[in-house]
């Protein structure tokens, strides 16, 4: 039999807290052969609210602005139940022309954006921050980093924009479509993390774990 490749092979922790509820997110650091618990600070409404971009704000500064208040939140919540551990908080967003392309809240704003990346190329920001939070409330390390994608889409058919909206798999994705669905099929080109693009770009997170683990373990009081 084969032996396993443990995430202490790669210098990574066994478990890691997620602040996200996205299960993109989950699944990737899954295959890092990590433990992954999701721990999720704010109900829905307060976790929409986060990610209220401020009038004609940069696409780039919005992305890392709402990772850290996502993180922020988490740090908070998890001093409240006492727990300790590493924990990841991220945000992804859609930016065409320097314009935010949040999700979609209706069909018409779904058909909108996806008429405007059809034949077009646009980018993906994706900005990730961590922490080490010892048993005593606090942060023994913390680290962010963002990672910046180029998607080209080929053109898309009238037909199926229409039915893709209306399959709905738009209404909780960025820029109202996800890569690793349907749509992915008209995407003729890609320029940087296509793990980056569906949520969490690996390479720059599995660092920013090294790096905050090492820093942690530096202190002698990690966890």
């Amino acid at each position: 039999m084969n032996a396993a490749v443990l995430p202490e092979h790669s210098g990574l922790p066994a478990q890691v807290w997620l602040a996200s509820r996205s299960p993109r997110r989950r699944e990737l650091l899954q295959t890092l052969g990590l433990q992954v618990q999701v721990f999720l600070a704010q109900n829905t409404p307060e976790a929409e609210a986060l990610e209220a971009p401020f009038e004609n704000e940069d696409p780039l500064l919005y992305v890392q602005r709402v990772t850290q208040l996502k993180l922020n939140a988490a740090l908070k919540a998890m001093r409240e139940q006492e727990i300790s551990g590493l924990v990841l908080a991220a945000d992804t967003t859609v930016a065409l022309n320097g314009n935010i392309l949040g999700k979609p809240q209706n069909a018409a704003e779904g058909l909108q954006m996806l008429q405007s990346l059809s034949n077009n190329t646009h980018e993906v920001h994706t900005a990730v921050a961590g922490a080490w939070l010892n048993k005593n409330g606090a942060v023994d390390a913390e680290k962010n980093t963002v990672q910046t994608s180029h998607v080209e889409f080929a053109l898309l058919p009238e037909t199926f924009i229409h039915a893709y909206i209306a399959s709905g798999e738009p209404f909780d994705k960025a820029g109202a479509y996800g890569i690793q669905g349907i749509a992915g099929q008209y995407v003729r080109h890609i320029s940087g993390s296509h793990s980056g693009i569906m949520g969490l770009p690996l390479f720059e997170t599995s660092e920013l774990m090294r790096h905050i683990q090492t820093v942690a373990q530096a202190t002698k009081r990690i966890d």
